[in-house]
């Protein structure tokens, strides 16, 4: 098949195009930026200048297509201009969607993620939980947006959706939020240890696009959803994981929610005036999310696509080994 790809040059799309680099599908990937794109081309992915704010190269890059994975996303935790938000995770999402209508394309798949849950009342919560009453950052706001969006085109134009929900994705050469806080641990860049009882839900980015290529293979799948991830830890234990995998000792202070709170509030107006990233990217965004934790159960995802999830030791220890190459 012909899959045309937003997103490609992201620590997810590049995973995904080196899985599907291993099959007969085709690859068409949309590029911004050619420097970044270089793995990609050598895979043997077809490179599609454009953006997903210009339609124009949307439909020209889908023309002929069969597939599209639709990855393009701000994910982040605090920007200098939060109007890129909307712009990429509304306005694009949109723009992809409606010219996958156009194009006549068969599946598209639409990745999301845990976050636009917020808390369900369900502990953990499926696919099949009401979403929480309230979002914690801006990214997770539109992500939603995009999402309601995405499902009303389903709804009223037909739309082939299949959404997947990764929750923490990690492995090697994450440089997204748990990324970094990893490298921060294992570089010693931490004074204190925060959100020590808040309990996150992982899964290896190899097990994600293994999901993504299962969903766009599968037949009748029409109108699913997907979560993706497995493995809960609370801060206090994986901590302890990376410290013993890495070799770092962990920093002696324990810091109460309500200092990082203040701490990352003051941070963010600092940033904000600055128009520098907060230090420890320790926002407000990040901060409220974090504390809250994200607990999702992903087992459809094994039940109906026949993904194997990898033990998430193996995700941290990918991790850690490329940042201490």
């Amino acid at each position: 098949m012909k899959i045309f790809i937003t997103g490609a040059t992201g620590f997810i799309g590049t995973n995904l195009v080196r899985l599907l680099a291993r099959t007969e599908h085709q690859m068409y990937c949309l590029i911004r930026d050619p420097g970044k794109a270089g793995e990609l081309e050598k895979l043997g992915a077809k490179l599609i200048m454009g953006d997903v704010a210009d339609k124009t190269s949307l439909s020209q890059g889908m023309k002929d297509c069969d597939w599209v994975v639709n990855l393009a996303n701000v994910y982040s935790f605090w920007e200098p201009d939060k109007r890129i938000y909307t712009r990429i995770n509304v306005e694009g999402t949109k723009n992809v969607l409606e010219c996958a209508l156009e194009a006549g394309i068969s599946k598209v798949i639409h990745v999301s993620s845990v976050v636009i849950f917020g808390k369900p009342a369900d502990c953990p919560f499926t696919e099949e939980s009401p979403v929480g009453p309230h979002r914690f950052s801006e990214y997770a706001r539109t992500k939603y947006a995009g999402e309601l969006i995405a499902w009303e085109l389903y709804e009223k134009k037909g739309l082939p959706l299949v959404v997947i929900y990764p929750a923490v994705v990690t492995g090697s050469d994450d440089h997204k939020a748990f990324g970094e806080y990893m490298f921060n641990l294992i570089s010693k860049r931490l004074p204190c240890i925060v959100f020590r009882n808040s309990i996150l839900t992982f899964v290896h980015v190899k097990d994600v696009v293994q999901a993504i290529l299962k969903a766009l293979e599968k037949e009748d799948n029409i109108g699913e959803k997907y979560l993706v991830g497995k493995y809960q830890y609370s801060y206090k234990e994986f901590n302890k994981i990376i410290s013993k995998i890495s070799g770092t000792p962990l920093p002696k202070i324990p810091l109460p929610n309500l200092m990082v709170k203040v701490g990352a509030a003051f941070l963010t107006l600092l940033a904000n005036l600055t128009k520098k990233p907060p230090l420890w990217q320790l926002s407000t965004d990040l901060t409220q999310t974090q504390i809250e934790g994200i607990r999702c159960d992903g087992s459809k995802a094994e039940r109906e696509l026949g993904i194997s999830y990898t033990p998430i030791i193996i995700a941290f220890e990918d991790a850690i080994a490329s940042y201490q190459k």
